[in-house]
């Protein structure tokens, strides 16, 4: 068997550009499937830089918001919901106090509904996702301060 190292390299680059964490390909009997290991930092803070504008072709001039704080991210794939059901209360609210081990959102995945528990004591900041938006392994779902 010859392994086709074009496509296994034009696959991972669709990873980055896509934002993906897993791709796979099959063509008649053969099938290629392309993974990334997503490293989460669930309880350190981060402090992103904004690049400096050098004034290249594509450069739009916006600004980034630099997102700083303890970034709580989803423990699975799914659907992410603010409350336990459509019309009831959220569970968090930015600028509300929450503690480790608080519901912050549940994700439902095959039909499971999964609470997804805070994995440390703050104040929410920013709710990184809206009611019903599909979420990844790893992905921010909220930070806080």
């Amino acid at each position: 068997m010859k392994i086709d190292k074009k496509t296994i390299e034009e696959l991972s680059n669709y990873l980055d550009e896509f934002g993906l964490t897993e791709i796979e390909y099959t063509d008649k009997d053969t099938k290629i499937k392309v993974s990334k290991n997503s490293i989460s930092v669930n309880q350190q803070p981060i402090n992103l830089s904004t690049p400096q504008s050098n004034n290249t072709i594509g450069d739009t001039g916006k600004t980034q918001n630099l997102k700083t704080g303890i970034e709580v991210t989803s423990p699975i794939i799914g659907t992410a919901y603010h409350s336990p059901e459509p019309g009831a209360k959220k569970f968090v609210e930015i600028g509300k106090k929450i503690k480790k081990g608080d519901t912050i959102m549940i994700v439902e995945a095959m039909k499971t509904m999964n609470h997804v528990p805070s994995t440390a004591d703050g104040i929410v900041k920013e709710i990184c996702v809206e009611d019903g938006q599909p979420v990844e392994y790893g992905q921010t779902i909220i930070i806080l301060e």
